[in-house]
């Protein structure tokens, strides 16, 4: 039995019949970047790629990393929005670049791509993420519990877990709190993602130490910072409601109910 095949392209090159044109466009990125061995100011680049409007900011990085300028630098791992590290301001905007889609930003101008904002620049799109990890670690964002150690899991009801289940998707990708007007001009201040890490184990019916967290974000540079700008809640990649969980602490901060 013959075995079926594609016909080949003409001698000219011409495409297949039923086969697409190219899906490439050219797009200009203009990428802010920064060398303290080389320059101690930033400026900004431009790269012009022929690329699938398809593909992701973050393959565009890669491709100019890989075949124009080796020298790029950026954060990334997982690739798939879930490790955070890929956090960057896209066009104005923090976005994880590995969830943003070149033709959803008006890929007809030239696509800004720079490192948030609040936090100091490394090298190019890489910032020290140190102090934001301190904030984070101070809020204590693990169970706390007294007593024996229990011969099996801590239950609880649907309804329980429900009451926290929101702040739990957190991925400390920072976008949040780089978008934060009060942590620009401040870097003393927690930051909506240290609260919101609080808030998960605060409003957690397993949990013992909502007192002691309170009491570390009532403090001057704590959670009455908060100016509720809403630029957290449309910063974070994973939808999480960063302004009501922020609300939510300073009314348990008020009534001690939570």
């Amino acid at each position: 039995m013959a075995t079926p095949t594609l016909e080949k392209a003409d001698e000219a090159g011409a495409p297949e019949p039923g086969f697409a044109d190219s899906p490439y466009i050219t797009v200009t990125f203009r990428i802010r970047r920064f060398n303290p061995e080389v320059s101690e100011e930033a400026s900004w680049q431009d790269f012009q790629l022929e690329i699938d409007p398809k593909e992701r900011v973050l393959d565009a990085l890669h491709k100019i990393k890989w075949e124009l300028d080796g020298s790029l630098t950026f954060r990334r791992s997982c690739a798939h929005g879930i490790c955070g590290s890929d956090a960057m301001r896209i066009n104005g905007r923090n976005r994880l670049a590995c969830k943003t889609l070149i033709k959803d930003i008006n890929p007809e101008k030239p696509i800004t791509v720079e490192a948030i904002k609040g936090l100091t620049v490394m090298k190019d799109l890489v910032v020290d993420m140190e102090p934001f990890f301190q904030a984070y670690r101070d809020v204590m964002p693990f169970l706390i519990t007294t007593g024996n150690e229990p011969t099996r899991e801590r239950r609880q009801s649907a309804e329980d877990r429900e009451r926290f289940d929101d702040t739990t998707k957190c991925i400390l990708c920072a976008a949040c709190t780089s978008s934060c007007p009060v942590f620009w001009n401040d870097g003393q201040y927690f930051g909506p993602a240290a609260i919101v890490n609080a808030h998960r184990f605060i409003f957690d019916s397993r949990d013992e130490g909502g007192e002691q967290r309170l009491e570390i974000l009532n403090d001057k540079d704590g959670v009455w910072r908060c100016r509720t700008t809403f630029n957290c809640s449309e910063a974070c990649p994973r939808g999480i409601e960063v302004t009501k969980a922020i609300q939510e602490v300073k009314r348990a901060l008020i009534t001690r109910r939570f």
